[in-house]
């Protein structure tokens, strides 16, 4: 890849996607960690934030950024979608044929972005993998429970589901469903279609501010839901291989 990570007009090499909801306290320093790591990165980058329908002064944080920083640019969407509308919009309006995506609130290690996309080279969807969680004894119980009972279903053989942080593909990615939970799915998708996937150990921090969205029992519901819809998928899948006879015989 060129070396210049300077602002261009030209598309950019990797888009970084990160949906924010209610994260005003966040939005500055991680911008500022992000262009810390960006020093060191070979190829040219945009960052997209996605508000999804804030509440707080997300929104104005998120113009500061812009002033500040002419890689970033800024989505709101009408009102609160959840994450996996968050992480869509921000696919089809990126430019980058490879992306990074990532929670907003602190937690994911912007350090950790050169190592997915450099993975990427022998990937098609490459997942962060937090081996030393940072979180609680109770959330580190609720992950090692989602994940078992999540593989147990998709045998996706997936370690850590919940990592926020993933390289992926844009244009692999747009061509799955578009639905609310998709973003936890995308090995299962990504295996299903036949394209690789890989897993690369990250860091895990404590969130500083704020306050988590997500908690064990507003997961766990629409979490087999959505399993059930996946297999579905996964069961009803065309799969075939095909030769084509040139000879005339």
């Amino acid at each position: 890849m060129p070396s210049s990570a300077a602002p261009s007009e030209t598309a950019p090499e990797v888009s970084l996607v990160i949906p924010v909801r209610n994260e005003a306290d966040n939005v500055l320093p991680l911008l500022e960690e992000i262009v810390a790591a960006a020093r060191g990165w070979p190829w040219t980058w945009e960052l997209i934030f996605v508000d999804d329908g804030s509440a707080d002064a997300t929104w104005e944080r998120l113009g500061e950024a812009r002033r500040s920083e002419p890689r970033v640019r800024a989505l709101r969407l009408d009102r609160p979608h959840g994450q996996s509308a968050g992480v869509i919009a921000g696919l089809r309006a990126a430019r980058a044929p490879i992306c990074v995506t990532m929670d907003g609130d602190g937690q994911n290690d912007p350090a950790d972005i050169a190592r997915l996309v450099e993975a990427m080279a022998e990937a098609d969807l490459v997942i962060g993998w937090r081996r030393e969680r940072a979180d609680t004894a109770w959330r580190r119980f609720q992950s090692r429970v989602a994940n078992a009972f999540r593989d147990f279903f998709t045998g996706d053989g997936v370690h850590d589901i919940g990592c926020a942080l993933k390289a992926v593909d844009r244009e692999l990615a747009l061509r799955l469903p578009a639905f609310d939970g998709l973003h936890r799915f995308l090995p299962t998708l990504f295996r299903y279609n036949g394209w690789r996937v890989r897993e690369v150990p990250v860091s895990d921090r404590r969130r500083l501010r704020g306050h988590t969205k997500y908690g064990m029992w507003n997961r766990a519901f629409r979490g087999l839901r959505d399993i059930i819809g996946v297999r579905w998928i996964g069961s009803r899948m065309v799969r075939y291989e095909i030769r084509e006879e040139n000879s005339d015989g």
